[in-house]
């Protein structure tokens, strides 16, 4: 006999600099010239060559039943164009999967960016939009021999729905 899927419902919150800081860092513009200080990117990028480019992504709806996470490298994402997008994060950990109870959605503006801190699971971005484009720094090798995933309908009977 079959068992039922679990379907877990993420509430998005509004992202702050606040709220997504046990997960990475939100960048908003600042004025040229400002100096350096922790409110800029804070990267790790030292484990291989840097690769920023953009890659587009078509529409896949809010739900989810695969998180990833990369342990050696830190990554950014942003939209062009102004567009919303969401994410859902969890905690870094020692563990091979992600901890429930340290799980979030967020709603993130077309104005800023996200850096996700070194091991932080992350699924996502989704939208509404039938594609966005995405500015996206990670490692060049970051998807070969960095890429760590966990399927929750195969460990736990269980998806998500960011709501």
């Amino acid at each position: 006999m079959s068992q039922s899927i679990i379907v877990k419902q993420l509430k998005a919150q509004e992202i702050t600099p606040e709220n997504f800081q046990p997960y990475g860092q939100v960048i908003f513009a600042s004025e040229d010239g400002k100096a350096y200080d922790a409110n800029d990117a804070q990267l790790s990028l030292q484990n291989g060559t840097p690769r920023f480019y953009i890659m587009r992504l078509p529409k896949k709806g809010r739900k989810f039943h695969k998180i990833t996470r990369h342990l050696h490298c830190t990554q950014c994402l942003g939209s062009l164009e102004g567009k919303e997008w969401f994410i859902a994060v969890a905690l870094k950990s020692d563990s091979e999967q992600p901890v429930l109870a340290g799980m979030a959605a967020f709603k993130i503006p077309g104005n800023c960016f996200i850096k996700l801190e070194a091991g932080t699971w992350h699924a996502g971005p989704y939208f509404e939009e039938e594609f966005i484009d995405f500015y996206n720094l990670e490692l060049s090798d970051t998807n070969v021999v960095d890429h760590f995933t966990h399927n929750f309908l195969e460990s736990q009977q269980m998806q998500f729905e960011i709501v």
